[in-house]
């Protein structure tokens, strides 16, 4: 899967509070990892994450090799966005 850099930290800043935490619990995985996906850079405390950053628009283009990590930040931003829909 490919996307922009930019697209993929708008992802990391539309996750809710708490949502590195609880994808890293639900995949079993270091919360730094997690960060890494996102674009964050600190591979002493956690691993690389299955992306290639190559140069591009926006950031440049991502090549996500692993889509685990995305395709729960999407589900955890649609069930929010979702909750908020709903004021019960």
């Amino acid at each position: 899967m490919n996307l922009t850099f930019k697209e993929l930290r708008d992802i990391k800043h539309a996750l809710p509070t708490g949502s590195i935490a609880r994808i890293a619990s639900e995949l079993n995985v270091d919360e730094q990892t997690v960060r890494n996906y996102f674009g964050a850079q600190k591979y002493e405390e956690g691993s690389i994450a299955g992306i290639q950053v190559e140069p591009g628009p926006d950031g440049g283009i991502v090549h996500i090799e692993d889509t685990r990590i995305l395709e729960l930040a999407r589900q955890i931003i649609d069930s929010d966005h979702h909750q908020g829909m709903n004021p019960n």
